[in-house]
């Protein structure tokens, strides 16, 4: 059992920032284009969010599983370096291209395979379907580099780097925004600073909006492989990318359960979704909306969980039992705090934000009463993010695969099932199963804090017999 004693340490706290900060501004800056897309595109009506929003959930559950197989080179590469192996390292990048080059393929024969029925599975409706489609298509084009910017992004910050991610992240999101502009309206008339101009537009609508997204994802993948190719800690040059059993096995063990958490747990939001499309294209786009809005509330969290996945890498490679502990014991507090805030601030601003997404009072009032229902449980979610996260740095990827699993199928998708069929169909229902699974995930993840179960010198005491080894 763990003594749940918190302190903090200055010099360790401004590690995890450093590590942190980038990650955080990343993610803000994408939610910022995430928001600037859902208002551009909710410029055009309801029935324009809906067909954008109607597939979101299919495209978690892809983006998911690419991000889920980059896991296993966290870990093996977060350790190699904790342990000093920069060969092991490099090695590694040289397997994740591999991998980049296989899961793009194959994610790109599916998805564009795919791209004319899953509005159909998605029980969309039929007056949106010939747009959700064109716009998923479009969307998975470039599949390939995408691939690349997830599993490159993840190995850079691995390596400690979380800088160069951050301003791919940068140029990716001004690209997006500015073929927004030119893509999505009609020529028109533009007033800024009281001077008045003619901005140039192709008019397209939400095909402009899948076009714009496209060709910035493009240049991200491209432009974070020529990164990595030129990283000094990870570069793959030089080694072969030929599979390497040696290598591939472990990260395999850490990123298959991950790989299954994710693609349950991404199913389930696309039954979740389904469920809420069901409901009627009101609560389709407050949905859409809430989940937009909401995700920026995330930021500081899964900041948090990267930096505390690499260090925690770290810490294993190097076999330091006690500093694990000390991470743990410090990146608790500072997470739960950051989420207090950010739950606040939710609470506060879920009115004002969701009036810039749409002009209907009833989607405006139906986002705000479920964004300001789960403000509440950020702080609970955010303690499951920090664990998990440490979980996956040290490669202990089984029991949130376990956790996630339960809660999403065992609350959210069949509590919603049971009480929109029997008791009272609402987003406000659907949204309330989903806090509960949230809560759940806090008990759960609390229980492996306390217990132990997250601590891989738990398992193996014998790695720290082999440090004692090393050090004499």
């Amino acid at each position: 059992m763990i003594k749940t004693k918190f302190k903090l340490d200055p010099k360790t706290v401004k590690l995890i920032f450093a590590l942190a900060w980038p990650t955080m501004l990343e993610q803000l800056l994408h939610t910022a284009v995430q928001y600037i897309d859902t208002a551009m595109v909710g410029s055009l009506g309801t029935s324009a969010t809906a067909a954008v929003g109607a597939t979101s959930t299919v495209n978690w559950l892809i983006g998911t599983t690419v991000s889920a197989l980059s896991i296993g080179f966290l870990s093996y590469i977060a350790k190699s370096l904790g342990a000093g192996d920069t060969e092991a390292a490099k090695k590694a990048s040289a397997q994740a291209s591999a991998v980049v080059l296989v899961s793009g393929v194959f994610f790109t024969a599916l998805a564009l395979s795919l791209s004319g029925v899953i509005p159909t599975l998605m029980r969309v409706d039929p007056a949106i379907r010939a747009d959700a489609s064109r716009y998923f298509f479009i969307l998975y084009i470039p599949m390939l580099p995408r691939c690349a910017s997830t599993i490159f992004g993840t190995v850079l910050r691995s390596a400690g780097d979380t800088r160069s991610p951050m301003k791919v992240g940068l140029a990716v999101n001004a690209i997006n925004v500015a073929l927004n502009f030119l893509l999505i309206y009609e020529t028109r008339e533009v007033s800024l600073f009281g001077k008045s101009f003619t901005m140039i537009g192709a008019g397209l609508g939400i095909t402009g909006a899948a076009l714009a997204s496209a060709i910035s994802y493009a240049f991200g993948g491209i432009a974070i492989t020529i990164i990595v190719l030129r990283h000094k800690t990870v570069s793959p040059i030089g080694y072969s990318l030929k599979p390497d059993p040696s290598i591939l096995r472990p990260c395999m063990r850490v990123s298959f359960p991950n790989m299954l958490q994710r693609f349950g747990t991404s199913l389930g939001y696309v039954a979740f979704a389904s469920m809420i499309n069901s409901l009627g294209e009101i609560a389709t786009a407050a949905h859409t909306i809430a989940n937009t809005v909401e995700s920026a509330f995330y930021i500081p969290g899964y900041g948090m969980q990267t930096a505390a996945a690499t260090l925690a890498g770290n810490a294993l490679g190097e076999r330091d039992e006690e500093k694990l502990k000390t991470l743990a014991k410090m990146f608790i507090p500072i997470e739960i705090a950051l989420m207090l805030l950010s739950g606040a601030a939710l609470f506060i601003s879920a009115p004002y934000l969701v009036d810039i997404f749409s002009d209907s009072g009833e989607v405006i009032s139906l986002g705000t009463t479920v964004l300001r229902m789960v403000a509440v449980s950020e702080p609970f979610y955010g303690f499951s993010i920090i664990i998990e996260g440490m979980m996956q740095g040290v490669g202990k990827t089984k029991q949130p695969f376990v956790f996630n699993i339960i809660g999403m199928w065992g609350v959210r998708i069949l509590g919603t099932f049971l009480l929109c069929s029997f008791v009272y169909a609402s987003l406000i229902t659907a949204w309330g199963c989903m806090i509960a699974h949230n809560m759940l995930l806090f008990l759960l993840f609390l229980i492996s804090y306390i217990k132990g179960w997250w601590n891989p010198f738990r398992d193996t005491p014998e790695i720290k017999d082999k440090k004692e080894v090393r050090q004499v």
